[in-house]
């Protein structure tokens, strides 16, 4: 009896090993849908705004709390996105591997998670926040998929400036859960995000623009010349720049911020035009990804002055 068992538990062995790589792999294709290098940059806006609205560091369950739902609502947004354009993500290197493309995840499967991660959300948000947080999230995830995703982004190259609007919410959401209203100041905050998305994100489509035009996308890249690209971005940049040094008067924040604001926007500056540079020179690999890996620096260093300057008058 003891020799059959060990039998059967050695030949059981392979099984479960095998079943748990299986769970493992869904639950990695589960995650993979919600983009979680996207969500992590939505949420290091969302903790210095909510530092900037306490003027001091706000309850630790709250910021968990306001996390964790902006968590949700990020996810949410990214999943029904994946739905949506699993016919071009399959037509683009860069996509081609998300589990929708590859068939990993079912759509149906899919889409119950995205709706049950908005409502989840909300709920959350609204339960545990306030109701004016929970309202901005899911505003910001029907923006996201309704406007940006299922609009805007196969029909005009205005696409990811109007569907940035979406990753600016997170600031709104940190002011209202301390606040429960809203004021000029992350309105501000809003426009600095508004203004940093299409530096940050045509870079990449720049480089991936063969990829974008397979799948029809008209990003600036695939309807504008290299050239035109880089003007716009140089153009964009001093905007965002201008407006991050708005925050100065309009916040009351210190000598801190500006001097932070001011050395972080002449070095993204500097990666803008040397960027055009590039392309006026003809370069045939003009390095764009260094502009757009230097504008993710540039949002967290601007950020985290924005948390460290109220905490300079505790």
């Amino acid at each position: 009896m003891t020799a059959v068992d060990h039998g059967t538990s050695h030949r059981s062995s392979p099984l479960r090993v095998e079943r748990a790589r299986s769970l493992r792999g869904t639950v990695g294709a589960f995650v993979a849908l919600t983009k979680p290098r996207i969500i992590e940059l939505l949420l290091v806006t969302t903790v210095p705004t909510m530092i900037l609205a306490e003027q001091g560091l706000p309850r630790a369950s709250l910021v968990l709390a306001t996390l964790v739902g902006g968590t949700l609502a990020a996810a949410s947004a990214n999943v029904l996105n994946c739905v949506y354009d699993r016919d071009i993500d399959r037509l683009m290197h860069r996509t081609e591997r998300r589990p929708l493309a590859t068939g990993a995840i079912s759509v149906p499967a899919a889409l119950v998670f995205g709706l049950a991660l908005g409502v989840a959300a909300f709920s959350w948000l609204a339960l545990l926040v306030n109701l004016l947080s929970a309202v901005l999230a899911a505003a910001a995830i029907a923006f996201y998929v309704l406007v940006y995703t299922m609009v805007l982004k196969r029909r005009t190259p205005q696409n990811i400036v109007w569907g940035g609007a979406a990753g600016c919410m997170p600031v709104l959401v940190g002011w209202a859960a301390v606040t429960d209203s809203l004021a000029w100041t992350p309105w501000v905050l809003f426009l600095v995000i508004f203004l940093w998305t299409p530096p940050h994100y045509w870079p990449l489509s720049l480089k991936f623009r063969a990829d974008y035009a397979a799948a029809g996308v008209p990003m600036l890249p695939v309807v504008r010349s290299a050239n035109q690209v880089a003007g716009q971005v140089v153009a964009y940049s001093w905007a965002m720049v201008g407006a991050s040094l708005v925050l100065w008067p309009v916040a009351g924040m210190s000598w801190l911020y500006a001097a932070v604001a001011a050395a972080a926007g002449a070095a993204f500056l500097y990666e803008a035009y040397g960027l055009r540079a590039r392309v006026r020179r003809g370069d045939a690999h003009p390095k764009p990804m260094r502009l757009f890996h230097g504008s993710i620096t540039y949002l967290s260093v601007l950020f985290l002055a924005i948390a460290l300057d109220p905490l300079l008058h505790l």
